[in-house]
């Protein structure tokens, strides 16, 4: 679509053309780049069809209504689409709980679970944890450039159930995911249901309970869980990424609820990624990228090498996290596998899921296209998320520093003890 804007704006008139489940995408993607008037035509033929007579017949079918949209005069509309403007009120709604969830469902503006209602007064109290003004704009979110100011990160983090001590995480992440090197551009709105996964670590795990233990990625702690659905809600409100429209994940991914895991740096024999990357033990950071892969697996033997092997059979290219258990980090540190070795290890074994068409050069992965994360609970496990793409497309890991509030240990001190107490059965 964004090619045939480039045609009309030479002059030139275009029709796109687009398979039947796609013309609503394209529209959106049109009327992004200023131009929501411009045809786009359904066809029939299958997605990414390799078939030369499923091609042809398909484009035949259409080819009276191609020549028709070329040719006939533009509309009124056409030449003066109308524009939808933004409700500016600050309160949308008034009503039970179970009537504002249904108002927020309908119009589209939630993920499906119910929401914490964003009232003024949440709303202030989630703004105690940044020192920027409510107005400040942090960043815009694609496709349609919505401006993330930091009130609009702070309802959205309200709808999901955070915590004020969340927003800075939730600040970082619209920069992180805004970075060119985060490839959100593609991952976004691709068909292949990519997800973003945050990884923490720093204090701020300690300070506002991220899970680093067992069932780090399951439901459970308010912090795993609210970080990832804020995003989720600060893509779809902000950027205008919904499902089917802009969204067009073909299956889709329950990892786009909430992907979030902090690295278990206390059980970790090796030094956190973050000082691994150039930064002070005590800053707090998140590291972004973009799965659509997710698999877990154990060693056949519990000695270094098994763990190294296990580590390799599930690798197959693209960019990859390991969350590693801290029992198989500790086993490979005391036969002497640093992370160095481990990377060079995987890189230098693994079998890459595509291989190169006969003629063409194979694509050679580097160690930097792996990242090990320490964390998780007792057991055999290891997982892996993978993203088909990465370098393919040059894309990469983005990690970065999380700024505080001036006040940041009175809030900690505040919201800290939230956590769950179970009873003994």
């Amino acid at each position: 679509m964004y090619n045939a804007v480039a045609v009309e704006d030479f002059g030139t008139p275009a029709v796109l053309l687009a398979n039947r489940g796609f013309v609503t995408d394209a529209r959106s993607a049109a009327s992004s780049r200023g131009l929501p008037g411009l045809r786009a035509l359904g066809e029939s033929v299958t997605c990414e069809s390799t078939v030369a007579e499923n091609i042809e017949q398909g484009v035949s079918e259409v080819m009276d209504d191609i020549v028709a949209a070329l040719t006939r005069p533009l509309t009124l509309e056409e030449k003066n689409p109308a524009k939808t403007p933004e409700n500016l009120e600050r309160i949308v709604f008034k009503g039970s709980y179970q009537e504002t969830n249904r108002f927020f469902y309908q119009r589209g503006w939630s993920d499906g679970l119910p929401i914490v209602p964003p009232t003024e007064e949440a709303v202030a109290e989630m703004l105690t944890g940044t020192d920027l003004a409510p107005d400040h704009l942090v960043t815009r979110i694609i496709p349609r450039l919505g401006k993330a100011t930091i009130e609009k990160i702070a309802v959205n983090a309200v709808m999901a159930g955070c915590l004020p001590t969340h927003l800075p995480l939730l600040v970082t992440a619209a920069q992180a995911l805004m970075e060119p090197r985060a490839r959100f551009d593609i991952f976004e709105v691709s068909t292949g249901s990519w997800a973003p996964f945050f990884a923490i670590n720093g204090p701020i795990r300690n300070d506002i309970n991220v899970n680093c233990s067992s069932g780090a990625l399951s439901p459970g702690n308010i912090a795993n869980s609210a970080l990832g659905r804020a995003v989720g809600l600060m893509v779809k409100n902000i950027g205008g990424a919904r499902k089917a429209v802009e969204d067009m994940g073909v299956i889709g991914n329950p990892g786009k609820y909430s992907l979030i895991i902090g690295e278990h740096e206390e059980e970790s024999p090796w030094a956190p990624y973050h000082v691994e990357h150039g930064f002070h033990k005590e800053d707090s950071t998140m590291t972004l990228f973009l799965p659509n892969t997710f698999t877990q697996t154990i060693p056949r033997q519990t000695n270094a090498q098994g763990v190294a092997d296990m580590m390799v059979s599930m690798n197959a290219g693209g960019l990859s996290v390991f969350i590693l258990i801290p029992s198989h980090a500790r086993i490979l540190h005391a036969e002497g596998w640093t992370k160095k070795r481990l990377h060079e290890y995987i890189i230098k074994n693994m079998k890459p899921a595509f291989p190169p068409a006969p003629g063409a050069p194979p694509f050679q992965p580097e160690p930097e296209d792996t990242a090990i994360f320490v964390a998780g609970g007792p057991g055999a496990f290891c997982a892996l998320l993978r993203s088909a793409g990465g370098k393919f497309i040059n894309g990469g890991f983005v990690t970065r520093k999380i700024d505080l509030p001036r006040d940041w240990d009175r809030l900690v001190a505040r919201y800290k003890g939230i956590v769950p107490t179970y009873v003994r059965y």
